[in-house]
């Protein structure tokens, strides 16, 4: 197999040589992001769309809707 020519190297093969070294010189094995639990009490501000009928029905009950909100889907969530 040594008095064969070596076929001239494509472009594309060259290319896809040089971009699969470099994906393995960089490529980092992601660590696994510990699950944290759920500090009691401890509440993050987020953006939630609610249809305005679901939010009207829990503000008419005065101040407090976002607790019975919040009440409403950990139920929901079943915790």
């Amino acid at each position: 197999m040594a008095d064969q020519p070596r076929r001239p190297r494509t472009l594309n093969d060259a290319r896809s040589e040089a971009e699969a070294a470099f994906k393995r010189a960089t490529t980092k094995v992601a660590d696994a992001v510990p699950k944290t639990a759920a500090v009691p009490g401890v509440r993050e501000q987020v953006t939630l769309r609610i249809d305005q009928d679901v939010l009207e029905y829990f503000q008419e009950g005065g101040p407090g809707w976002q607790d019975r909100i919040n009440a409403a889907l950990r139920k929901a969530a079943g915790k």
